[in-house]
């Protein structure tokens, strides 16, 4: 015959019923963020945006400027290296880093400004918090920084603005409030873009400091300020390629001759 003590202590092993169910919920919930991070990952590497070869292939190929990798991240520099001022670049969702060179080229060889493209994680800006020296450590000589971004990247640019020396918002605006920072800002659009509409800018407006500096750039449309093809519910550029790098070059060059240092 069974010990009824061997029973009553075996029963006494076994888990009760209320902590078998919280074993199972807590094991759902893991599954389910489980699968949930690993289908963030798969859609963060879908549908990226590349480079256009021909704009990359010339930046390449300019004897004036110095493309490369460092730290992560794609720096251009003026061929002699003499530069004092920079801008990190944050990119628009799911956009190759490479996809600006071409379009920011020009700023690197004719105002000496050292540029620091990022690769945001899972290309998606609002997923990277590394701070702005993260970036600015790639080109450690550079005193005076900028940080500045397209779309999305624009707006991860203004988080991160508060430790740098301007901002420049390419067809992007503000969620933070950088109403009193005193930061010179100078915010880029198109009067093409689909996406980051006049209207849009305009209601973020108040996010930026009142001598905050807007220039509407004729004809250009969201995808105007990279090189990466059209893009899904935008407006059709008017502009050529070389007049967009031209105007841009020409308003952040403006901006950063007015910076102190």
């Amino acid at each position: 015959m069974a010990d009824p003590a061997d029973a009553t202590a075996a029963r006494s092993r076994r888990p009760s019923r209320g902590r078998r169910i919280l074993r199972v919920v807590v094991l759902s919930v893991l599954g389910l963020l489980a699968i949930a991070v690993v289908g963030v990952v798969i859609w963060s590497q879908v549908g990226v945006m590349p480079a256009e070869a021909e704009p990359l292939a010339a930046v390449e190929a300019d004897s004036r400027l110095s493309l490369e990798e460092r730290d992560g991240s794609l720096v251009l520099e003026p061929a002699d290296g003499g530069s004092d001022v920079g801008m990190v670049f944050i990119p628009g969702a799911k956009v190759e880093a490479s996809a600006y060179a071409a379009k920011l080229a020009d700023l690197v060889s004719a105002a000496d400004v050292t540029v620091v493209i990022a690769r945001p994680w899972l290309n998606l800006a609002f997923f990277d918090l590394r701070p702005l020296s993260a970036f600015t450590d790639a080109a450690p000589a550079v005193d005076t920084w900028l940080v500045g971004g397209h779309s999305l990247g624009g707006v991860r640019a203004c988080q991160l603005a508060e430790d740098a020396d301007g901002l420049v918002l390419f067809a992007s605006y503000c969620a933070a409030d950088l109403s009193a920072s005193g930061l010179p800002v100078l915010s880029l659009s198109g009067s093409a873009d689909g996406l980051t509409t006049a209207d849009k800018i305009a209601d973020a407006r108040p996010l930026l400091p009142a001598d905050a500096t807007l220039v509407e750039i004729p004809g250009a449309a969201h995808s105007s300020f990279g090189d990466y093809g059209s893009q899904a519910g935008d407006g059709t550029p008017t502009i050529s390629d070389p007049d967009m790098t031209a105007a841009l070059t020409a308003s952040v060059a403006e901006l950063v001759a007015a910076l102190p240092r």
